[in-house]
This record gives C-alpha cells, sequence and structure tokens, in this order.
C-alpha cells in the first residue's frame, strides 16, 4: 500500500510499505476513506517531536471503513465506517479511569501516552491502518454525517473543546482570547459558542485567518503583528484582561501574549504544541492567582460533539479549505505549510 512516511526532519516521503495486520485480539484493520493533515504533523517534521522515528507512517485523524477485526471485537464488524480518535485508550488501566485517556498505561500506551498514531505507531496517512483498543477508540460514523465533516472529530474539535474550553473553565460572559486563528484556534473558538462567552477575540498574524475566525464565532479580530495588538486587546476588557486566554500555536511569542492580556484570577489554558522552552516567570505570576493548564486531548468530549454534529448544533464544515486525493498527498503537504499563502485551513484528502 502507499502511506506518508516520516523520513527525518523536513522529510515527508508518499512511498511504498506493507499493509498493517492484526497483532492483538482488540485490533481491527481499516481502510482509510479519508483523512487529514494536523498541525502536529508539521510539528514532526520540525523535529519537535523527537519520540517519531524514521519510517514512521504519519497521521492521526480520519474515517476508515473496516476490513478485518480481531477475536476480541464484538461490537464492530466488517463494513463499519468509524471515525479514528487520534488518541486510543484501552479503557480499563487506571488513567482511562480516571478519564486520562491521552495517557493510557496498556500495552502500546506503556508510554503513559495514549497518542501513538503517527507518533509511537503507524498512522492514518495511508490506505490502510491497524487500529488498537478499537472499541474503545473509535465511534461509529453517525447517519447523516459526511467523512469530511466527522474527521474533524479526530482531533482538532476535541482538542479546542477540552484543552481550550474546558481547561480554561469558560462560562457565560466571559471575554476569551484565542492566541492563533489556525485550525485548532478556530476549533477552540467554535466550542466556546457552546459556553456563552460575552466576548470571543481571535488574535493572528493572518488576516485571512481573523476573518475565517469570525465566522467560527470570534466576535472581534487583532492582528498580531500590529504594535498596539495588546491595548486593543485590553480595550475590549474592562481594562483588566480578558478571563480566558487560549495558547494555540505553540511557540514563545503566542505563550508570552497570553501572560500579557490576561488578568488576575483568570485562566490560561495552553493547547499549542511546544518545540522549544518557554518562560514561565513566576517572581511576576505568583501574586495574580492565575489558573495555567497544559494537556493532550483525552478525546472524551468526542461522543458529545459527534451528536452535535449529526444533530446539526455545530457546523464544521467551514474548516475545509482544500481537497486532495491520495495521489496528490505530497501536494496537500505543501499546501498545508505555506497556509499563509494557500490560505489553508484544513485539507481533506480523499480515498
Amino acid at each position: 500500500m502507499k502511506a506518508m512516511v516520516y523520513r527525518g526532519p523536513g522529510k515527508p516521503s508518499w512511498e511504498d510499505v506493507p499493509e498493517p495486520e492484526l497483532q492483538h485480539p482488540t485490533d481491527v484493520i481499516g481502510k482509510m476513506l479519508t483523512t487529514t493533515i494536523c498541525g502536529t504533523d508539521l510539528h514532526i517534521l520540525k523535529g519537535d517531536v523527537p519520540a517519531v522515528e524514521d519510517g514512521r507512517i504519519l497521521g492521526h485523524e480520519g474515517i476508515a471503513e473496516i476490513t478485518e477485526v480481531g477475536e476480541a471485537v464484538t461490537e464492530l464488524k466488517v463494513g463499519d465506517k468509524v471515525i479514528v480518535s487520534a488518541v486510543t485508550s484501552c479503557g480499563k488501566c487506571s488513567n482511562c479511569r480516571k478519564h486520562l485517556q491521552s495517557h493510557c498505561l496498556a500495552d502500546e500506551g506503556a508510554s503513559g501516552i495514549g497518542w501513538i498514531f503517527g507518533h509511537l505507531i503507524d498512522g492514518t496517512q495511508a490506505e490502510y491502518v491497524r487500529i488498537p483498543f478499537a472499541e474503545s477508540s473509535v465511534q461509529k460514523l453517525p447517519e447523516g454525517v459526511s467523512p469530511e465533516d466527522a474527521t474533524m472529530i479526530s482531533d482538532i474539535l476535541p482538542t479546542g473543546h477540552e484543552l481550550g474550553i474546558l481547561n480554561g473553565k469558560v462560562k457565560a460572559g466571559d471575554v476569551v482570547v484565542v492566541i492563533g486563528a489556525g485550525p485548532v484556534g478556530l476549533a477552540a473558538i467554535t466550542a466556546s459558542q457552546l459556553y456563552g462567552p460575552s466576548r470571543v477575540i481571535a488574535v493572528d498574524l493572518d488576516p485571512n485567518r481573523i476573518e475565517q475566525a469570525k465566522k467560527f464565532g470570534a466576535t472581534d479580530g487583532v492582528l498580531s503583528s500590529d504594535d498596539d495588538w495588546k491595548q486593543q486587546v485590553m480595550g475590549m476588557t474592562d481594562g483588566l484582561g480578558v478571563d480566558v486566554a487560549i495558547e494555540a500555536v505553540g511557540i514563545p511569542a503566542t505563550w508570552n501574549m497570553c501572560l500579557e492580556v490576561v488578568r488576575a484570577g483568570g485562566h490560561i489554558a495552553n493547547v499549542g504544541v511546544h518545540g522549544t522552552a518557554v518562560e514561565l516567570p513566576l517572581q511576576d505570576l505568583w501574586i495574580e492567582n492565575l489558573t495555567i493548564t497544559t494537556g493532550l486531548v483525552n478525546t472524551d468530549s468526542a461522543p458529545m460533539l459527534t451528536k452535535l454534529l449529526a444533530q446539526r448544533r455545530i457546523d464544521v464544515s467551514g474548516f475545509i479549505s482544500h481537497r486532495f486525493t491520495f495521489d496528490e498527498f505530497e501536494e496537500a503537504y505543501e499546501v498545508f505549510t505555506n497556509a499563509a499563502e494557500t490560505k489553508a485551513l484544513k485539507v481533506i484528502i480523499n480515498s
């Protein structure tokens, strides 16, 4: 089969690889119908995730049609179309029982990391994928929901919801700033609408992404290249700062921006994948009564978000900016990598 393979920093390669086989009774094999590229994949290609080894198949999102099931699988069958979760979980270990599926301890997750697709095991940017712990790690594709839309449930929508909105304790009336209006930042803006903030401010370098953010529910947009970006944000609060600052990029500059605009007693919710150290000026922050959260998505809110998607209570179609076929995978990476020029949000790759 063909797959997108990591060959070192800056070296994705579309090449022939062996088809996956069942390894455990709880596995299933699926034919990938739809997949996508994540900002995390770009971090891997930058060398920010050193655990990814040469030869690893990339990707952790998509929709698969089951072609083979392990002997312990009773609730899924050949032909089922399923949403592949970025996080696999056994559902039984101590971390899974604490709703910390992102740190599943079982078998292949023995490193304590539930995100293993395209990281510790081969991922979804391939014609076929092996899915561990299938019955506790996938959802059946609901009737009437397109595979393209459902792909947003694999990662970005739960990530924005759980790490940005839930960790940030967003509540009715809050003023929220989202630093970084890429796909995950837009997912946080989308999810924020479920909780009634009075204002959602999108901050980004790219004017196109600011305009996109307003389509997803942002009430205001600020260009971070403006010299007075901070004054603009503070002017949209009571002058004391935002209630919740969501960092959705993963670089020191955007982390520092959150520190600059959050109010005393506020929340900073880190969502971005950081590849280099940031400064935590505790000598200044100790007195501010801040709550700072980090995290890897658990995807335990995915079933709820899927129901809302099926009921058309949330709309994710606007995330998809470009479509490709599997034999155009390298072009898809080029477009997504150069999002500022191509205006890419999520690129969909269909089999």
